[in-house]
């Protein structure tokens, strides 16, 4: 039997303004881990905005998103345009705040946010091919918003505004904590919160783990 691929959405590298490293590693080595074959995805777009990680400030620069997420891919990635749901099994998307500033407007436009038109045909083809999605951190706020009207099940963990969010976009919000996933089976939509909670990295790795164990097994 042939191992199970997965397409990784990534959105850039680094916390502030792309993808969650740790979360982002980390379900790579899950997926490896449990025999899963993966391919890295990012929109060839640039990011909204720099952040200088050390005092938070902005940048005067720009950059790739494809660019800096080929970072985490270490040079192993295409640009998200070129998806194809025939291809995978499963989708995966880590979080990080440009889940929220590059995939999508939701740090500033909240529920009323725009999406990456790359990562809506990627979700939605997964959707209606039936094929498992599973998201980390702050990115099942995205799939709500991609779902809007569909009444996704997920988990964000347990900060307020965000559950807010997601529920006046017509998510099911669950409270979760750390470790914890949460299965939407008609969607089949696996999430976990990571680090939308204070978390160790032994936290993140275990969220991630048991988001991508669940998935590939409703691949």
């Amino acid at each position: 039997m042939a191992n199970k691929r997965v397409a990784v959405v990534l959105s850039g590298c680094g916390v502030f303004d792309g993808a969650e490293i740790h979360e982002s590693v980390l379900t790579l080595l899950a997926l490896d881990r449990q025999g899963a074959e993966y391919q890295c995805f990012a929109p060839d777009i640039p990011q909204h905005h720099v952040i200088d990680h050390i005092t938070g400030n902005e940048m005067d620069e720009s950059r790739s998103v494809l660019v800096e997420s080929a970072r985490i891919a270490r040079g192993d990635i295409k640009a998200l345009s070129e998806f194809d749901s025939d291809d995978f099994d499963a989708l995966m998307l880590p979080g990080g705040f440009g889940a929220a500033k590059n995939l999508s407007s939701l740090a500033f436009d909240g529920p009323g946010c725009s999406v990456n038109t790359d990562l809506k045909n990627a979700v939605s083809a997964m959707i209606d091919s039936g094929k498992p999605i599973g998201a980390l951190c702050i990115t099942p706020a995205v799939l709500a918003k991609i779902l809007e009207g569909k009444a996704a099940t997920l988990t964000i963990g347990n900060d307020p505004g965000t559950i807010d969010a997601i529920e006046s976009m017509g998510g099911q919000h669950q409270v979760t904590t750390h470790g914890e996933v949460v299965v939407d089976e008609r969607l089949k939509l696996v999430t976990s919160p990571c680090y939308m909670l204070d978390s160790s990295v032994s936290q993140i790795a275990e969220g991630a783990e048991k988001t991508v164990k669940v998935m590939l097994g409703m691949a």
